[in-house]
């Protein structure tokens, strides 16, 4: 069984992108994976610094999630966009992840949690154009780190109308794309897991 783990690259509590993250979640499930839902707001770390990795080496936060990185097949993520790019948490994130770590374990290379990660990637806004300026950055930097991101990607336009009152997608098409990506995602991370 496929293991992916599924997170969204916002901290705001009440985040599209985290409702779109737990669909696909559950997508991921009845798609025959495991599916690990993780919140990146429960793991504070500083924003990445050279000096500060050198005195302190990676944060302990940083050590759990590359931990779940490294213990799961492929990697599912919601994110919206900030300036047309990445957040600036989802990139400290995988800036951090990507370091090496030196501490005679396994693979310590940055590139250890992400070598051959099935990546599928998502996106929710309330705007009309679903995000795709920055997943084109997403893919960019997750294939950069030697990572298999799945051609089919979702834009949920309009997201702020598009979750009922339990969380889940009013329109089925939207869910139809969300469960594709994640059934190309479990069969695809199942093949090379």
């Amino acid at each position: 069984m496929a293991k992916i783990l599924v997170f969204a690259g916002s901290a705001r509590r009440d985040s599209l992108n985290k409702k779109l993250a737990r669909v696909a979640a559950d997508a991921v499930r009845a798609a025959g994976g495991e599916a690990t839902f993780v919140d990146l707001d429960d793991y504070p770390m500083p924003v990445y610094h050279g000096d500060l990795e050198t005195a302190e080496g990676m944060p302990e936060n940083a050590r759990k999630l590359r931990a779940l990185f490294m213990a799961h097949d492929g990697l599912l993520i919601a994110s919206p966009e900030n300036n047309q790019s990445i957040t600036s948490l989802l990139k400290n994130v995988i800036d951090w992840l990507s370091r090496d770590i030196g501490d005679g374990k396994g693979d310590n290379s940055g590139l250890a949690p992400y070598r051959g990660k099935v990546v599928g990637i998502m996106n929710a806004t309330p705007g009309p154009y679903g995000g795709v300026r920055h997943l084109f950055h997403l893919r960019q930097v997750m294939s950069g780190l030697q990572t298999i991101v799945l051609p089919n990607q979702v834009q949920l336009a309009r997201a702020d109308q598009a979750f009922d009152d339990n969380g889940a997608l009013k329109d089925e098409r939207w869910s139809k794309a969300v469960h594709g990506l994640a059934k190309s995602l479990v069969e695809m991370a199942g093949k090379l897991a």
